[in-house]
């Protein structure tokens, strides 16, 4: 049988399982070893082992349950309080100013702890309960949560961005720093939008009325900014020694989990429930993420013994004669639908064995290239039936915020998103600027 026959018996094998409702990580893996052994026999099983010990030398992935550990002791303690406090007062006054500072918020969120699922569960715990209260659009507040806490897998440190680097094998601050200012505009994108919306229709972002205003105090306003300034020291304690170099990144990931539980301790917030919560969900998904790497990494070896990646290369330019910039573009749209009825997760170990190479030897840099695949899960955690924050923001929503109306949020924010995307993928020195900066090659 053909190599490149073996790649589509392989690859279809893989979906065939996965829709059986089976484990992603137990799938791949499975059909990795069985191909191995199929194709080289006896010492084919090793290829599974080697990239289990590949996964183990990997010195970043200790950064992986760092920064989770991060984002649930900021959830659970409730460290944001203040910081949203601090929005409400100083953007009040602005149509729709609370939903512009739950975007900052968000920002903020994200550059503490890479995770959608800890700036979702901020977000609908502390903002949505005070925007239904101030007699905001609940549809639109809704879409405001949820894209912006998919900021956390774009705006470092992402812990989307760790996992890419582990299977392209490019460095996990390039990828960081490259993931910065996609991320700011995006956010930016955000509050034009919510700006302009709220402008042409006042009833879905009403202004703070003037008695509300009237009685805080410019005292009240300083204070404020101390308090929710807590959460940017944690983030500064632990960025600025990395992008100095006196640090690494592994060390400075401890250094932002000991900020935090310091700060949760400093705010009387850090209780015995909070550090088993943390804890017990840290180690829950850091394993979750290691077992799937590893089987990512031991599917991608297969392929690469294959050559499978030079026989789809020989298929898109040969056969078909598209340009390098259309086969890039067919990528993203197999993302997008694929993103429908995938998580981020399962989409990267599905395809990267496949894309990244790809990616690669068409000419293109393998770091800007992970932003676009980032940006493109952001818009994977917003879009049905599978969409991540849609079932994370239906599990937390109150009562009278329908399904319907959860989907219906997310359509303008999924548009700005695209538009980011294009942008990125349009001038690609809006990813690699700070990269090149640091990084001279």
């Amino acid at each position: 049988m053909p190599n490149d026959m073996i790649a589509i018996l392989m690859f279809s094998s893989m979906l065939l399982l996965m829709m059986t409702g089976q484990r992603v990580f137990g799938v791949i893996g499975i059909v990795a070893v069985v191909a191995a052994l199929s194709l080289w026999g006896t010492g084919g099983e090793s290829m599974g082992f080697s990239a289990a010990m590949k996964l183990m030398k990997w010195y970043p992935l200790l950064t992986l349950p760092m920064f989770i550990f991060m984002g649930y002791v900021m959830s659970e303690s409730r460290l944001a309080d203040d910081l949203y406090r601090m929005f409400h007062v100083w953007f009040g006054p602005v149509p729709g100013g609370l939903a512009i500072g739950t975007i900052l918020l968000m920002v903020l969120i994200s550059a503490m702890n890479g995770l959608s699922v800890a700036g979702m569960a901020i977000g609908a715990t502390i903002a949505l309960p005070e925007l239904l209260r101030r007699k905001y659009d609940k549809v639109m507040v809704t879409g405001v949560i949820q894209a912006g806490s998919s900021l956390g897998i774009l705006i470092p440190p992402s812990v989307v961005l760790v996992l890419y680097a582990m299977i392209a094998r490019q460095p996990v601050g390039q990828l960081w720093l490259a993931g910065l200012m996609p991320g700011l505009l995006m956010a930016a994108m955000f509050i034009v939008y919510i700006w302009i919306r709220c402008r042409i229709t006042p009833e879905y972002g009403p202004a703070l009325s003037k008695e509300e205003l009237s009685q805080i105090t410019r005292a009240e306003k300083i204070r404020l900014l101390g308090a929710g300034a807590l959460p940017l020291m944690i983030f500064f304690v632990m960025m600025i020694p990395f992008v100095k170099g006196y640090t690494s990144l592994v060390e400075s990931s401890v250094i932002g989990a000991l900020a935090t539980v310091v700060a949760a301790i400093f705010k009387r917030r850090f209780t015995r429930e909070v550090f088993e919560v943390a804890t017990k969900s840290t180690l829950a998904i850091s394993c979750m993420f290691m077992w799937v790497i590893l089987a990512a990494l031991a599917f991608g070896a297969v392929f690469d013994g294959l050559g499978a990646v030079k026989a789809i290369e020989g298929f898109f330019v040969g056969k078909l004669g598209l340009s390098p910039w259309e086969i890039l573009i067919m990528m993203q749209l197999s993302y997008l639908i694929m993103g429908m009825f995938l998580d981020d997760t399962a989409m990267l170990v599905i395809v990267a064995p496949l894309y990244v190479p790809l990616v690669g030897q068409l000419g293109f840099d393998l770091i800007w290239y992970g932003v676009l695949y980032t940006i493109t899960c952001q818009i994977a955690y917003l879009t049905p039936p599978f969409g991540y924050n849609l079932f994370l923001m239906r599990a937390m929503a109150p009562p009278e915020i329908s399904i319907v109306d959860i989907y219906k949020s997310i359509t303008p924010f999924v548009i700005v998103m695209i538009g980011t995307l294009i942008l990125v993928m349009a001038f690609p020195e809006i990813a690699l600027w700070l990269p090149h900066v640091f990084y001279p090659k």
